[in-house]
Formats: C-alpha cells, sequence, structure tokens
C-alpha cells in the first residue's frame, strides 16, 4: 500500500478545514472556536515567540531544544531527525514522563504492588492501572511523589457517557488523581461529533470538578488522520488536559507521525500522551522529540535504566 504524505503547508491548511467543520457541527462557528481555545494552526505570535526563546537549529540541537520545529519536519514525511548528542533537554527527568503501567486483565494484587514499588523507586509520574487496582494503589503511594493514573470506558470507549462520567467518579474517590478515557470511536467514525464532544465533557466535568486531570484516548491506529485531528480538537474544545495515542490493546500503538500531528493539533496547551510500544529510551527520545510530554509504558524501570547510563 503506498502512503500519501503532504507539505507542512497543506497539513495546516487540513487542520484548519477540519477544525472549521468540527466547530460548525458543534454550533460554535469558526469564530467560536478561538474562544475555546480550538485554533490549531500555529499563530503567527506563537512562530515569533519561538524564534525569541533561540529555537536555532544550526548546531544540530533541533531535537533537544525544538520539539515543535522537529515535530513538524516529522510530519511533513521525514523518518529519522539528524541531531547531535542529547535527543531530550538536560534538565528532562526521564521517569517524570512516564506512567508506569499495568493494565493486563490478569493483573495480580502482587503484580500491582510490585508495579507502585517501582514507581516510588524510580519516582515516575504516576502509575495506570485499571480502576479496581486504584484503592491499593492509592494506599502503597500514600506520602509519595507518584500519582495514580486509571482508565475510563478501558479498552473499547462503547460506555454511555454518564457510565464513563460515574466510573471517573468513583475511581477518583478510590484515589485516582489522573483520568484516562477512552473515546467513542465508533461516534467518530460516524461523524457524530456533538456526540464524540459530550462523551468526552462528561469525564472532563466531572473529574475537573475533583482536580483530577483527563487523558482522552483516541486510539489512533482506527482513525484517518483527518479523524485523528477531528479528535484531538474536539478532545481541546471540550477542555481536557491531554491526548493520548493508544489503549494498548488495539491494533497498534503510539507511532512518532502520530504523535507530531496530535502536537501540532492542540498546540501549546494540551499535554500529548505516547502510549503503546515505548520499549526503550530511544522510543521515548523519538517520542518526545515529536511532541510527547508524557509516556505510557510498561517498561519504564528499563528505559530510565537505559537513560541513566
Amino acid at each position: 500500500m503506498t502512503m500519501t504524505t503532504y507539505d507542512s503547508a497543506t497539513v495546516e491548511r487540513v487542520i484548519e478545514e477540519v477544525t472549521r467543520e468540527v466547530l460548525l457541527r458543534l454550533g460554535r462557528g469558526a469564530s467560536g472556536g478561538a474562544s475555546d481555545g480550538a485554533s490549531t494552526a500555529p499563530s503567527s505570535a506563537a512562530s515569533t515567540t519561538h524564534k525569541v526563546n533561540g529555537c536555532n537549529c544550526s548546531d544540530g540541537s533541533c531535537v533537544a531544544h525544538c520539539a515543535d520545529k522537529v515535530g513538524r519536519v516529522v510530519t511533513a514525511g521525514a523518518t529519522r531527525v539528524t541531531s547531535r548528542l542529547g535527543a531530550l533537554p538536560q534538565d528532562i527527568n526521564v521517569a517524570k514522563l512516564i506512567d508506569h503501567t499495568l493494565l493486563k486483565p490478569d493483573a495480580t494484587q502482587d503484580q500491582i504492588a510490585q508495579l507502585c514499588y517501582e514507581a516510588r523507586t524510580h519516582h515516575f509520574a504516576s502509575v495506570c492501572v485499571n480502576p479496581t487496582n486504584v484503592r491499593l494503589c492509592a494506599q502503597l503511594l500514600k506520602g509519595s511523589d507518584v500519582m495514580v493514573c486509571t482508565v475510563i470506558g478501558f479498552p473499547l470507549g462503547a460506555s454511555a457517557a454518564s457510565v464513563k462520567a460515574y466510573e471517573a467518579q468513583q475511581a477518583i474517590r478510590d484515589g485516582a488523581t489522573e483520568i484516562d478515557m477512552v473515546i467513542n470511536v465508533g461516534a467518530l467514525k460516524s461523524r457524530d461529533y456533538r456526540a464524540v464532544h459530550e462523551d468526552i465533557a462528561a469525564v472532563v466535568n466531572t473529574s475537573h470538578a475533583a482536580n483530577a486531570i483527563v487523558k482522552v484516548i483516541i486510539e489512533t491506529a482506527l482513525l484517518t488522520d483527518e479523524e485523528k485531528v477531528i479528535a484531538c480538537q474536539l478532545s481541546k474544545v471540550a477542555g481536557a488536559d491531554f491526548v493520548k495515542t493508544s489503549t494498548g490493546f488495539g491494533p497498534g500503538g503510539a507511532t512518532v507521525e502520530d504523535v507530531a500531528l496530535m502536537r501540532r493539533v492542540v498546540g501549546p496547551s494540551l499535554g500529548v500522551k505516547a502510549s503503546g510500544g515505548v520499549r526503550n529510551y530511544a522510543d521515548t527520545q523519538a517520542m518526545v522529540a515529536a511532541g510527547a510530554t508524557r509516556i505510557g509504558a510498561s517498561a519504564g524501570v528499563a528505559i530510565v535504566s537505559e537513560a541513566r547510563r
């Protein structure tokens, strides 16, 4: 199968057109999107700020200091980016990018306890577990700097919005501080954007009322590029804090190209979580260079061990 690639200007135009359609379907109009922070194309002001901040690739340090610029190059079709040593900025704590993850249905309490022990030892951003394990994790991680993340509507995203909201509410009561929800993929593919928006907003409103962070899993492997853009826009309009690539239970995981596209759509105001198939430090470097600010991985210990060598 031949894959078509597009230049940066074409990608920007597609994003603008899709954004306009999404906002119109939500009844907000193009001007309404701006007030909601839904505009996706990088503004000239943002570009100017980038230059003022000294983003300079002449010394080969693009990957370390200009992630957005590298993301645009990847989106345009690059599969490798040349850089001098230091694919991550020197001051980045790799462990704090990682959601240490165990979502297998047969995970035992002993395995969950081990996950929490590793998270405390390495100071990961969070542990990401199924809702049934949230209470145990909250107890084991009490007093640490590790957050408890759980998944909602997982892994299919096919629950009713009210069910997802209740599930999130219960998880927060049990001790979760981060909520990774799966969108209604079928509704998105049916172009029922209002339903998708309401689905996300139901979880966002419930979670934000309790000061919990929401990451929206769009399951990129099931979507066209246009659908990925729409899903990211709907997540942004609904007030989510992150967009996330994958459940890890779908037909594919995170790719550099998808992360770069998602970053371009949501801009700097939302986080981007790369999840599924990130197994080593090189994978982590590539995802961060493309725009990821959080990594979902079961191989967190191996990643930080490799990073420290």
